[in-house]
């Protein structure tokens, strides 16, 4: 009993946490955010998986997720009936030496909204609330609707960075990584060309048959004018047409705007993530 950290998981445990995973949200309800795309493609290069084993079995888990400039996401889940014996505190003491190793200066804790014992925990470590944010699922493809022939999409290339960079300042505060364009394969960004000229950008994922949106702005001044709802129908479109029997994404609780336009497109909420902010002690 112990906590086992890795660089990279293998497929048997890759397996045994997604049963772990289905044990905790039958009891929990909602949704986790394991990243399961992120899990299977980790690069040797640093530990951001932590695993406490019993009998050779996961029954607690937390990773490691980069997101944007200097940011790191924790997100974890404990077995239910293995619960209130310091497995979540081991986990989390385990890891944050690791973020401090990464040189990060922002960690945020991912708690599902609807469980009072993760915000407890969260707040019992002095972490303070930033933000929140929806966690929605789309099931089948939106209705058809009117397009416009000038908007037009492309997977995005280097050239793109700088005004990448610039879409993802304004649209989420952070600019554009290198790594945005070295994805393939069940991930890639696209970039929203409205008469030639870039106005937005995407990064679709496909992991099974789970589609993801993620990252999806358009320029502000351009917003409210029917671009992002065409963009929509057309990149969720294609994520079913390759094989995803669902599509998730994720919006602010502030952002009312969007929300209303992910919904009308027939996006149903799963769960509310908080995210705490996490202090580092260097010594």
């Amino acid at each position: 009993m112990a906590v086992v950290p890795t660089q990279q998981l293998s497929r048997r445990q890759l397996d045994a946490l997604a049963t772990l995973e289905s044990r905790v949200v039958s009891a929990d309800g909602g949704r986790l955010k394991l990243e399961w795309g992120v899990l299977r493609d980790r690069p040797r290069d640093a530990t951001r998986d932590f695993l406490w084993l019993e009998d050779d079995q996961p029954i607690g888990f937390l990773g490691l997720y980069a997101f944007g400039s200097g940011t790191i996401e924790i997100a974890g889940m404990v077995a239910p009936d293995a619960r209130r014996r310091g497995i979540a505190t081991a986990l989390l003491e385990a890891a944050l030496p690791s973020c401090v190793a990464q040189g990060v200066g922002h960690v945020l804790l991912v708690v599902p909204g609807q469980t009072a014992a993760g915000r407890a925990f969260a707040l019992d470590r002095g972490a303070v609330l930033e933000h929140s944010e929806h966690a929605l699922v789309l099931k089948q493809r939106p209705a058809e609707g009117p397009t416009d022939p000038r908007i037009s999409t492309r997977a995005a290339t280097r050239d793109d960075f700088e005004e990448l960079s610039e879409l993802l300042v304004a649209g989420f505060g952070h600019p554009a990584h290198p790594h945005e364009f070295d994805r393939i394969g069940r991930e890639r960004t696209v970039v929203v060309e409205l008469g030639g000229a870039i106005v937005g950008s995407v990064r679709l994922t496909l992991e099974g048959v789970r589609g993801g949106v993620y990252g999806f702005t358009i320029k502000p001044e351009l917003r409210g004018l029917g671009i992002g709802r065409d963009v929509l129908r057309r990149v969720t479109g294609e994520l079913f047409d390759a094989g995803a029997t669902s599509v998730g994404l994720e919006v602010s609780v502030d952002n009312e705007r969007a929300l209303g336009l992910y919904l009308s497109l027939g996006f149903q909420r799963v769960s509310t993530e908080d995210y705490y902010e996490l202090k580092l002690w260097r010594r």
